[in-house]
């Protein structure tokens, strides 16, 4: 167990000793195996009762889950205040917690803000939703809908350096889909990157997030790996309307579920049990709305694959993923994103 986060009297010591820990870059912080994605909690992936949402941050915590991810983002601030209703008995030394800053709401216009002032004002209306003095890690969200890199680099990550020293967050990091952006951004910043956030790369069907492990590692950066089941693409159940991916890498995921459902074996187990291999993740970052999936996760980590499971894998990715010649959705959100700006602006034409 990680004596920085143990609290006797609080944890189920039984099942803290199954967790494991490992060190999360540089920054001192030791965090479970696998750690507590707040999206659901902000009724992104379907809502739940708040009753519920609560008894599943409670669970992750008891459990020796000792990190959270959460975003203003996700419902526009929704699953900070949930979050921050289930951490108020909570010993504030039994936990991490991440938030971020950059995106917001959905209106079009107000959905992206990286500029230093909104940073600024984000980081407060996060700490007051958190009920927190200060959150362990402050990261830029999906920097890849900047309009430009320089955006990040001269005005975001310099605010939240004063945020640090100003001591409202401990640590910096920066998250986006496209792991190149990420690199260079980490290669071009004059403001210390401790971590990143990856999603949806390190999967079934991409498994990009490996190609960039020895770069990270070579400046000791930390990394969180998110979104073993691809946002949903990966396991039984209904898809959510916003979900980017391209209608044939959709068309393959609905195959592969139903492969798996016609073998009886279950695909979300299988992603997740994916994701785990890869070496040089700190923590394996799963979203949860509701303690029946939670208590699935941890069962996926606690309990290695059967053979039918890794017959099952393989063949997943033979017969469906290794075919499609574009396993990714990269550039398609921002590239979305931009054309419904500027026809909402009356830069460009409304689609016919």
């Amino acid at each position: 167990m990680d004596q920085l986060t143990y609290v006797a009297n609080f944890h189920d010591d039984d099942a803290v000793k199954k967790m494991s820990y490992q060190p999360l870059g540089n920054t001192g912080l030791s965090v479970s195996r696998i750690s507590l994605g707040g999206g659901p909690l902000g009724d992104m992936y379907g809502s739940n009762k708040e009753e519920e949402y609560i008894a599943t941050v409670h669970l992750a915590l008891k459990s020796g889950i000792n990190y959270i991810d959460t975003a203003p983002w996700y419902g526009n601030g929704r699953s900070e205040e949930v979050i921050g209703k289930a951490l108020k008995d909570v010993p504030r030394s039994a936990y991490y917690i991440g938030t971020k800053v950059g995106r917001y709401e959905q209106d079009l216009e107000k959905q992206f803000d990286f500029s230093g002032k909104r940073v600024e004002q984000s980081v407060d209306a996060s700490l007051k939703l958190l009920g927190l003095n200060y959150v362990d890690v402050i990261q830029v969200h999906d920097l890849e809908f900047a309009e430009s890199l320089d955006i990040i680099l001269e005005e975001t990550l310099p605010a939240l350096q004063k945020v640090v020293e100003q001591g409202k967050a401990r640590h910096i990091g920066i998250t986006g889909y496209p792991l190149h952006l990420l690199q260079e951004v980490i290669e071009r910043s004059s403001i210390n990157i401790e971590l990143v956030l990856s999603y949806a790369r390190n999967t079934l069907l991409d498994d990009t997030l490996k190609e960039f492990i020895p770069f990270f590692q070579s400046r000791n950066i930390g990394v969180i790996n998110a979104a073993a089941v691809s946002m949903g693409l990966l396991c039984h159940g209904n898809l959510v309307g916003w979900h980017p991916a391209t209608q044939n890498i959709k068309d393959a995921c609905q195959q592969a579920a139903q492969f798996c459902k016609d073998t009886g074996v279950d695909l979300g187990r299988l992603a997740v049990q994916h994701s785990l291999k890869l070496d040089g993740v700190s923590t394996h970052l799963m979203g949860n709305n509701n303690t029946n999936i939670l208590r699935k996760n941890l069962d996926s980590v606690l309990t290695p694959p059967t053979p039918l499971e890794e017959k099952v894998a393989l063949e997943l990715k033979l017969k469906f993923f290794d075919p499609l010649p574009r396993k990714h959705w990269e550039g398609v959100g921002p590239a979305q994103y931009w054309k419904s700006l500027r026809q909402l602006r009356g830069e460009l034409p409304q689609d016919d």
